[in-house]
């Protein structure tokens, strides 16, 4: 099995410390550093305080819910380059999928069993989207 904290896929230390709420968090009641998007949290309101976070944590209450997707690839988008973390409700096969909307770094509620995840990041040599990462995609490979 794989520990949470092995499901980090950058260089730096992972942040320590807790994650406020966004609301907290906008209204200036903490100077922290990290802040926990729940599902239904505009991550947009974020833009204007990228620089002073090192971590945005994005709340996955069910595997259903695809809301987070769109928050972390509006952070990458803008420009977010600290540690973007999909938290709860995660599953094995979403990973590969989460890291191309930009999740570096995740803790899922269930354990994930390490040839598992080896098999579902190296299932598919192509892409065939443009997203936040940096992999071109196989359309661009045979036209470019």
């Amino acid at each position: 099995m794989v520990d949470a904290a092995d499901l980090r896929f950058r260089d730096d230390a992972p942040h320590d410390g807790p994650a406020v709420t966004l609301d907290a968090f906008l209204a200036g009641q903490t100077n922290a550093t990290a802040v926990r998007l729940e599902a239904g949290d505009d991550a947009r309101a974020l833009l204007p305080h990228m620089e002073q976070l090192a971590l945005v944590e994005v709340s996955f209450p069910t595997f259903r819910d695809g809301r987070g997707y769109s928050a972390a690839r509006i952070l990458r988008e803008a420009g977010y380059a600290g540690e973007l973390r999909a938290a709860g409700d995660v599953l094995v096969d979403q990973l590969p999928l989460m890291r191309r909307c930009g999740f570096d770094s995740f803790a899922p509620e269930a354990e994930i069993d390490a040839d598992a995840l080896t098999r579902a990041l190296d299932r598919y040599d192509f892409r065939y989207q443009r997203a936040a990462d940096t992999a071109v995609p196989v359309w661009k490979l045979r036209h470019g």
